[in-house]
């Protein structure tokens, strides 16, 4: 079989698929061309159709608004009709005159015309005016009426739209509570979707709540626990929905919590031996921060010095939904310091160490959608990164004692940049206003070395608009709540201040201001501290005897106190050991049988008792040595009678 040439083949493919060449790929498709898309006449075909039906819409639109117009006229020209023949009169005349006046007027200025007007008569004002020419085809009411005020109006409104377009006015800080948590920094705040409750968490790694309607003006919090025992508590978020808070420490594993503190997952820890942490079912390390999903109930975010960016279900704690890797340009770990969610939930942003700022779709883990590699400076930790209301542009709080803010559509360079915003804590704030005109971020000073400040940026021009002193510490977190109209501030001396406006303001800390504290109770404030014995009150001390006859009379009818003393105990036995007595077996022999085995004689007595027997009877040792033991030789003893016979004479004499 020939090579067919390229003319050839050109001329197949001009012509048709070749049969033969289909046959021999095996299939019947092999040589149609591809489908072309003009993408650009596509677009330009969507858009005119667009402008066409916009344009439909706005037509219809404008008619039916005149139809509703014309409607309405009618039905006030048939209100007003007259009701007595004297405003009959006068209306009839005001008509005349009004007819008169207009047909002079149109006949001076454009010829004869016997044409009248359609609809109510001309105000006099504008009867008034030379400059107001009415035409003759004109139909349906006419202009109102102007009003000498109208100009006052204008003037307010100006002076209104002035007040609106100026922020600084909208900021509540004309008031504040303080409320106390400890004496360590307040490195957490979260406030409920309604406002309220308030729970804040520190380095003493307390977590307190706090309820505004339930709060006197003692301000003090209603529960206090530690949900990660020793860890510090690095972020508390209550969920979309109010019902769940996420606390994240410095532990591997976040929890999440009810209203009321009690646990209601935790996650799982990962093994830390595995190299991609991808295969893993958790965090390994040490966590920074979390953030709840928007919308969707249930689903939170972590992220960890195991350069990781983790997505949970609360239904499911035993593993993690999907896994980010957040990675340098030349492809390296690089650890994420602060993640959040956009406000529609599609966006996951997320800042690094190495300084860049790297944000994916939520659900393509692969590559990052977008990703600026020198955001902040490499090496500082960026504290904060939040999206704004309408979700085009992120604002970003650095190590570097900067804040920028980026317009995601365009994410090649920051809008504008602030510096000189000292800070000295990985998880210093920063938020927008709830009008999205305002962004707002905390300061950090040295102790004793001046007062940590809460600074606001105009978010159209990035100018420093507006700045207050919080306290003699540092400002670590801020939080605008939209509803309350409220400022939360954490600090480091273990304060969180709320700021509010009792004409700007709702609710919140308005409720517990107005209450007046309560009395401690009288049982609670004792100066000192007395030592009651039990018999010192009346009630318990025993009556003074009067008289010794009666108490023996009582005596001898208590059975106890008159019950006779027991005898001592006699019978058989020895030693103080009473004998056993009973019908048993063992008792008849013990009591009969058994000798008394004491034995109060002399011991030598005892031995020689049996010596006849042992002589005339020998058993045990005299045999045993009968052939070896010597005969006993005894000396003979002389009598007394003999010994005095030999003795001397002198002896004699001297005894």
């Amino acid at each position: 079989m020939e090579r067919p040439g390229p003319s050839e083949v050109t001329g197949s493919d001009a012509s048709g698929p070749d049969p033969q060449l289909a046959v021999t790929m095996g299939f019947t498709g092999f040589g149609k061309k591809a489908r072309t898309f003009d993408l650009e006449a596509m677009f330009e075909q969507t858009r005119r159709t667009a402008v066409e039906r916009s344009r439909k819409t706005l037509e219809a639109r404008e008619k039916e608004e005149e139809m509703n117009r014309e409607k309405e006229l009618r039905r006030q020209n048939e209100d007003i009709e007259p009701t007595s023949s004297g405003s009959n009169m006068v209306r009839d005349c005001s008509k005349s005159s009004s007819r008169d006046t207009s047909s002079s007027e149109s006949e001076e200025s454009s010829g004869s015309s016997d044409d009248e007007l359609i609809g109510p008569p001309l105000p006099l004002q504008m009867m008034k005016e030379p400059g107001n020419h009415i035409e003759e085809d004109i139909v349906g009411p006419l202009p109102p009426p102007l009003y000498e005020d109208a100009e006052d109006d204008d003037d307010d409104d100006d002076g209104d739209s002035e007040e609106e377009e100026n922020p600084v006015q909208k900021i509540p800080d004309s008031h504040e509570i303080t409320l106390k948590h400890g004496t360590k920094t307040v490195s957490a705040l979260g406030l409920d979707p309604s406002g309220a409750r308030l729970v804040t968490g520190g380095y003493d790694y307390d977590v307190k709540f706090w309820d505004f309607a339930g709060m006197d003006a003692s301000f003090k919090a209603f529960r206090s626990l530690q949900p990660c025992e020793c860890h510090q508590i690095k972020s508390l978020q209550y969920s979309n929905t109010g019902d769940m808070i996420l606390v994240v420490s410095g532990s591997s594993q976040a929890k999440v919590i009810d209203r009321d503190g009690f646990e209601v997952m935790e996650c799982i820890k990962g093994d830390q031996y595995i190299v991609d942490m991808a295969n893993t079912k958790g965090h390994t390390a040490m966590l920074h921060t979390g953030s709840w999903h928007p919308k969707i109930k249930g689903e939170f975010m972590t992220c960890s010095n195991d350069a990781t960016v983790r997505t949970w279900e609360v239904e499911n704690p035993r593993k993690q939904r999907s896994v980010f890797k957040p990675r340098t340009v030349q492809g390296k770990k690089v650890i994420p310091t602060t993640c959040t969610y956009s406000r529609d939930g599609n966006l996951i942003a997320a800042a690094c160490q190495n300084g860049s700022i790297q944000i994916w779709d939520r659900n393509l883990i692969v590559h990052p959608k977008f990703h600026y590699k020198q955001a902040h400076d490499p090496g500082t930790d960026t504290s904060c990164v939040t999206f704004s209301y309408d979700g085009n542009v992120l604002a970003s709080r650095g190590g570097d004692d900067t804040l920028k803010l980026w317009d995601i559509r365009q994410f090649n360079k920051p809008l504008f940049s602030a510096s000189g915003l000292p800070t000295m804590f990985p998880m210093t704030d920063c938020c927008f206003s709830p009008d999205d005109k305002l962004v707002v971020t905390g300061t950090s000073v040295q102790r004793g070395c001046g007062s940590g400040k809460l600074v606001f940026f105009e978010r159209r021009t990035f100018q420093r608009v507006y700045e207050i002193d919080i306290t003699d510490a540092s400002v670590v977190r801020c939080l605008w709540h939209p509803k309350l109209n409220q400022i939360m501030v954490g600090t480091g001396n273990g304060l969180a201040k709320v700021y509010y406006d009792p004409n700007k303001s709702q609710r919140g800390a308005k409720l517990c201001v107005v209450k007046t504290q309560r009395k401690a109770k009288q049982a609670e404030t004792l100066t000192q501290d007395y030592i009651i014995t039990p018999h010192a009150l009346p009630m318990f001390r025993e009556p003074r005897q009067r008289s010794t006859r009666k108490q023996l009379e009582k005596d001898r009818l208590d059975p106890l106190k008159s019950h006779k003393p027991e005898p001592p105990v006699a019978g058989p036995g020895r030693g103080g050991r009473v004998g056993t007595h009973g019908g048993t077996l063992s008792s008849y022999i013990v009591k009969n049988i058994a000798l008394d085995k004491t034995d109060d004689s002399n011991p030598r007595e005892a031995i020689l008792r049996h010596a006849k027997a042992a002589e005339d009877n020998p058993y045990w040792v005299s045999p045993a040595y009968s052939k070896t033991q010597p005969k006993t030789m005894f000396a003979q003893v002389e009598s007394d009678d003999e010994e005095t016979k030999n003795e001397p004479e002198w002896k004699k004499r001297k005894i």
